[in-house]
């Protein structure tokens, strides 16, 4: 029996690299090494040597060469079909991962206790969309305790909320500042003048939401008017701030709303 010489039987190989790809494509476009290695800003022997590795590689000639260029055999046409799918899905990916790590796609949970049917928050939600249309943008509304709970375990991204939070682990942001009106009936004498000061509510009931901003909407009431013989009479309802507008339109009472 004869023994094999695996010394003689090695043989020497190269890995198929993107670079082999790249530079077999860009030759079949330009249908010259010479046009192609211009392109590239690469030498021309670096390409030659590259595309000649990638035919030993695949086994078979890829390139018909003459003096007028190259031309791609027709087992060549087949492999550079498949070698720009593949850099396709490569220059995709990079594009994806670049994309994500620099916030342009992904998606952002937000918390909301607060209308957005007008105003900075519904104008900057509007830009948001505007600069970043790839990133999902998933609105979350609840109470503002039950957010910074959401925020504090991940469920959440981020909390919009009128007031001051304080949250421990958490950053805050001074967003914008918002001015306090007041909602009236149509017919309400208040409604004819041009300002309205703190005072004049006296004798007003106030219908104010349980819910957020409602008890920071009272405690400026309150500030605004230290004597409790300036106070108005505060009615608190387990309603939404758009069933306090309905409220006020029935001519129930009068209510603070904030510049939303």
């Amino acid at each position: 029996m004869r023994e094999l010489d695996n010394t003689t039987s090695k043989r020497r190989t190269f890995a198929i690299d993107l670079q082999h790809l790249r530079f077999a494509v860009a030759a079949s476009e330009c249908g010259s090494l010479r046009q192609a290695a211009e392109r590239l800003v690469v030498p021309h022997s670096v390409l030659s040597r590259s595309i000649a590795q990638l035919e030993h590689l695949v086994g078979t000639p890829l390139f018909e060469r003459s003096s007028g260029g190259v031309k791609p055999t027709l087992a060549g046409r087949g492999a550079l079909r498949i070698a720009s799918l593949i850099l396709e899905q490569v220059d995709s990916l990079v594009e994806t991962g670049r994309s994500i790590g620099g916030g342009k796609v992904g998606r952002i949970s937000l918390g909301l206790c607060t209308s957005i049917s007008a105003g900075n928050l519904r104008a900057t939600l509007l830009e948001f969309r505007k600069r970043f249309p790839q990133i999902e943008l998933a609105a979350l509304e609840r109470s503002r305790l039950r957010l910074m709970n959401a925020l504090r375990d991940g469920t959440v991204d981020v909390v919009i909320s009128p007031g001051r939070l304080a949250s421990a682990g958490s950053r805050t942001l001074s967003l914008w500042s918002e001015r306090i009106l007041i909602a009236l009936p149509q017919n309400h004498v208040f409604a004819t003048r041009d300002a309205i000061y703190w005072t004049d509510l006296r004798s007003e009931t106030v219908l104010l939401s349980r819910y957020d901003p409602g008890r920071e909407l009272e405690d400026l009431l309150v500030s605004k008017l230290l004597s409790p013989e300036d106070r108005p009479k505060v009615e608190w309802h387990d309603v939404s701030c758009g069933i306090i507008k309905s409220l006020v339109s029935m001519s129930l009472g009068v209510s603070l709303v904030m510049e939303f």
